[in-house]
């Protein structure tokens, strides 16, 4: 892959910092990239390069065969489920509901899922669920909507639907291979682990996850098939922001802002992308000590300071762009924000 660098790099990562009362607390190394779809950088920061797990930030790509093998229109999948499946979501009712009624129209189960289940990640939901008993089910893991996502396209694909986390099943061959060209980069042979939900997971440089951002952004430069697949999947993502995360999520929150200008994607450690469709951009940083509060924070400046909010949107996330610390008793302790000269 040949990059084309630009002036507006700066070789050390961005500082979000931590403060408590009159003092800096802690302070997060955050390294990031903007580029383009031909791979010319706009913006740098920190090491462009190094190798990273990409965790639940590709799942956008991740979705691309669902639609490009023809299964979504073959199971009649609808935007809010496309949207669904590119999903880190909180395990609310709804999100149990859309896996549910979508392994139910193609005649799985939650049983089907590979990914297992847990309480739900959103703090009031999971004390109504621990309140009631809920029976938890794999369709309440996080993940359950890629999840049902890969068992539509195997079963579209003729493809035993058990065994589809394994590195060797059809599933992950076109996981690997979609995100290799995307990205550019050989997967071949990168580190490789397990993610979250037992799916394998394999290391790409941080510029290759910005250039798979990018070519999401502005697909045109791709074979028909696969751009229409990315614009029905950043669409989707955009008008179905609740069914990407979930309530009080920096996701759902910052994509309603924007209002059809770009999708996010958190994920796990640190990772982040940034979908931005009106201008072709696509935006990767990695919070180097894995720690999602200073990601959120960089995610949505970066976006800010690309015109993706305009004033109202900006008033709508002003707590994902300074983040307030509040104590046990709701008073204000600190807050978390960019370093004063991050762009340098």
């Amino acid at each position: 892959m040949q990059w084309h660098r630009y002036q507006m790099i700066d070789k050390n990562p961005i500082i979000v910092e931590v403060t408590r009362g009159t003092m800096v607390e802690s302070r997060h190394r955050i390294h990031g990239i903007v580029c383009d779809a031909s791979g010319k950088v706009i913006h740098g920061w920190g090491d462009l390069d190094m190798s990273i797990y990409p965790r639940s930030a590709i799942k956008p790509m991740q979705a691309v065969p669902l639609i490009e093998t023809g299964a979504a229109d073959a199971v009649s999948a609808s935007e809010a489920e496309i949207a669904f499946a590119c999903a880190s979501h909180n395990g609310e009712h709804h999100h149990v509901n859309m896996s549910n009624t979508w392994l139910k129209r193609i005649s799985l189960s939650h049983q089907d899922l590979e990914c297992i289940g847990h309480i739900s990640i959103e703090i009031a939901t999971s004390y109504a669920q621990l309140r009631s008993n809920e029976v938890i089910t794999n369709a309440h893991n996080n993940c359950s909507g890629k999840h049902s996502g890969f068992l539509a396209t195997a079963q579209h694909m003729g493809e035993p639907l058990t065994g589809y986390i394994a590195k060797d099943h059809p599933v992950q061959q076109r996981m690997e291979q979609i995100l290799s060209e995307l990205g550019g980069c050989d997967l071949s042979n990168t580190g490789t682990g397990i993610d979250g939900c037992g799916i394998p997971v394999m290391a790409m440089p941080l510029s290759a996850l910005a250039l798979a951002t990018a070519r999401m952004a502005a697909p045109d430069g791709l074979e028909a098939g696969r751009a229409q697949a990315c614009k029905r999947i950043t669409s989707a993502m955009m008008a179905y922001p609740f069914n990407v995360a979930g309530q009080n999520r920096f996701d759902t929150d910052i994509m309603t802002a924007g209002k059809g200008e770009f999708a996010t994607k958190t994920g796990a450690e640190g990772v982040h992308v940034g979908i931005l469709v009106n201008r072709g951009y696509g935006v990767a940083i990695k919070c180097e000590d894995g720690t999602k509060r200073a990601a959120d924070v960089a995610m949505g400046n970066i976006i800010n300071m690309l015109g993706g909010l305009d004033e109202a949107g900006q008033g709508a996330v002003a707590h994902h762009l300074r983040t307030p610390i509040s104590n046990a008793a709701g008073a204000h302790a600190g807050e978390i924000h960019m370093c004063s000269d991050w762009q340098g």
